[in-house]
């Protein structure tokens, strides 16, 4: 049985690592008492909250954290007419945590996700592993079959290009969860008890050519790379479909990196996942995204794009041209949520104008 850690486990002395350079994006509807647990590891940083649902509702927030909270009424009184690209109703609510932080790194977890426990019963420091992710090359041109060959005690293997060893800057690094899988509704109908207990220790970065599922619980990225195509799409209330935020926001980020040779990396870090979601609720989110992503991932996997695009946002407005074209011939959504993807790089540009990320990187002005 795999335990999260408790208070007292966790309760060790910490070294924030980019204190000044790093934002935590916490999605919810609920008072956040999952913060106590976190608070050895969260503490020394910002929080950026971003209220879903009702927002007369009041959110709890234990004391001694550094934060600001956003709710559906904030978005809409920032972004004016473009909040109706910020999903409603759905996690994917989050995305709006990113265009408003001015920090160089954001790592997101959702508040039902807890300190989880590595093998010899020590509380992982989630967002500590993350960001030596980051801050750490990535190989997608050559795969190292002693994955991350920067750890302690490994290295590039026999064989391996002397040219390809120094890396490309890592964009992304997606965390992993112990206790409840992330299925989608249909794997969860039929394997109802069904818990990860496997700890894998081990990171190893994502080849170029290849497409992956990015879950969104526990996720760090570089802001001032990639994050203008960390949108989580249109999902959720008034929108066919939900539960695909995270996974559209990876297609993209992959396509976008793979085109501008940054990497992506995925393993460490575990988080301990306490809740496992309503299978039937989940089927009636995502009934129409398991018949459209036969479509839509072939479509990721053909999608290139020309040289002159050179910035992640001409990237970002390049792929909606091609969502357009091409994927509005699956379902009109999609259309729509071309639309919805040139106006939150328009919202993202006015919140954040050139220059503005490498000026206001340590947070301050």
């Amino acid at each position: 049985m795999v335990e999260p850690a408790t208070n007292t486990q966790a309760a060790t002395k910490v070294v924030p690592l980019l204190k000044d350079e790093l934002d935590i994006v916490i999605p919810t509807i609920r008072n956040l008492d999952f913060l106590e647990m976190w608070r050895p590891f969260f503490q020394p940083y910002h929080l950026i909250i971003v209220q879903d649902g009702d927002p007369s509702k009041t959110i709890a927030v234990p004391d001694g954290f550094d934060y600001e909270l956003y709710n559906r009424n904030d978005i809409n009184r920032i972004l004016g007419p473009k909040a109706s690209c910020i999903s409603f109703k759905d996690s994917a609510c989050r995305c709006f945590g990113y265009m408003v932080s001015k920090k160089k790194y954001i790592f997101t977890i959702d508040d039902d996700c807890f300190v989880a426990k590595d093998p010899s019963g020590k509380p992982i420091n989630a967002l500590e592993q993350h960001i030596k992710n980051l801050l750490c090359p990535s190989t997608p041109f050559f795969f190292n079959t002693l994955y991350d060959p920067y750890r302690d005690g490994a290295d590039f293997v026999r064989g391996y290009p002397f040219s390809l060893r120094e890396g490309v800057k890592t964009a992304v690094s997606h965390g992993l969860w112990l206790n409840i899988p992330d299925y989608d509704a249909p794997t969860q109908l039929v394997k109802p008890l069904e818990r990860n207990t496997r700890y894998v220790d081990a990171v190893l970065t994502i080849p170029k050519g290849t497409l992956f599922p990015m879950c969104g619980m526990n996720l760090a990225f570089d802001r001032e790379l990639i994050g203008p195509a960390m949108y989580f799409g249109l999902m959720g209330d008034g929108q066919p479909i939900g539960r695909y935020d995270d996974m559209w926001a990876g297609w993209c980020t992959k396509v976008i990196c793979d085109h501008l040779g940054l990497g992506i990396k995925t393993g460490l870090p575990y988080i301990y996942h306490s809740k496992a979601s309503n299978p039937f609720v989940n089927l009636r989110k995502e009934y129409k995204g398991i018949f459209w992503q036969e479509e839509i991932i072939p479509f990721f996997q053909a999608a290139t794009l020309p040289k002159d695009c050179t910035s992640v946002q001409k990237c970002y407005i390049e792929l909606s041209k091609q969502v357009k074209e091409k994927l509005s011939k699956v379902d009109p959504y999609f259309e729509k949520l071309a639309d919805a993807m040139v106006t939150w790089i328009q919202a993202w540009d006015e919140l954040n104008p050139s220059g503005a990320s490498a000026k206001v990187a340590n947070g301050k002005a």
